[in-house]
């Protein structure tokens, strides 16, 4: 497997795929699971000749276990550590949901020249929990819940999400895919559940505001008004307009998990942005 080590020890695998002097585009995954869930945008960027690499965050899939550094700042240490060791020139990063974070947390920090273009889709910022400063936000109840559920049965609780409001099976007549339910649970369950439980408070809690300020490279902001993990209008409306270089793509009904569900509507999207 390849794989870097990063400052404290912990060992991150990553795929990558490609001509070494191609352009890269980098690949961020959601909670809880893995490089796996890219499977299909990269074959299909790949396809399009560019170079293409995804990694397992620390405390999932095949990565580290690790008991600490579940946090943004420790995952955006991560990624400039890979972007480092690949010597990543002008990136692309796409990231999705928690990997959404990821993303603009990184790229509100990393060095000149790494990156060139990011793309969010159903990703967490600005901030997901309700507060004063984001009356728009779920109450924190809603991710105490998820941290029971993880808790109580995390095995079941990693059926529960796939199979109703990740990818929108739960809404009439939707075609629901048991392979995709089936391989959520399968990423789910590779990584440590200590990284799971506190990786939501790193996903609901994180005010990636500033972050959002501080990119000056252009932002493809992609989101599906029937998101049921990240609600569409205290997420991505709100991002763009922290962003100096953002464009916001929404896409009407379509799931959270709409990279799995739609590829054939939302890859071409990125495509065209990545070639701009």
């Amino acid at each position: 497997m390849s794989t870097i080590i990063t400052k404290d020890g912990t060992e991150i695998f990553y795929k990558d795929w490609g001509a070494r002097d191609a352009q890269p585009i980098v690949f961020h995954h959601g909670w809880p699971l893995s490089a796996d869930d890219w499977d299909n945008q990269m074959l299909f960027f790949l396809g399009k000749g560019f170079r293409v690499i995804a990694h397992d965050r620390r405390g999932h899939g095949r990565s580290t276990q690790t008991s600490s550094g579940h946090e943004m700042d420790t995952y955006a240490a991560d990624v400039a550590a890979l972007a480092e060791a690949l010597d990543l020139k002008n990136a692309f990063h796409v990231g999705h949901s928690t990997g959404g974070g990821e993303v603009v947390h990184y790229v509100a920090r990393a060095k000149p020249g790494r990156v060139g273009k990011a793309v969010i889709v159903g990703a967490v910022p600005p901030v997901m929990v309700k507060s004063d400063k984001n009356p728009g936000g779920l109450p924190i109840d809603v991710f105490d819940g998820l941290r029971s559920a993880l808790v109580a049965n995390r095995a079941q609780f990693f059926i529960d999400v796939p199979t109703g409001p990740f990818y929108g099976f739960n809404r009439p007549g939707a075609e629901i895919s048991q392979g995709l339910i089936d391989n959520w649970w399968r990423q789910g369950m590779m990584g440590g559940a200590n990284a799971h439980y506190e990786c939501i408070k790193a996903f609901s809690e994180t005010d990636f505001t500033e972050d959002l300020k501080k990119i000056d490279v252009p932002v493809l902001v992609m989101h599906g008004t029937d998101d049921q993990i990240v609600p569409y209008a205290d997420s991505a409306p709100l991002a763009v307009k922290l962003l100096s270089n953002g464009t916001l793509k929404t896409y009407e009904g379509l799931p959270h998990g709409m990279l799995s569900t739609h590829p054939d509507v939302v890859n071409p999207d990125m495509l065209a942005f990545f070639k701009e």
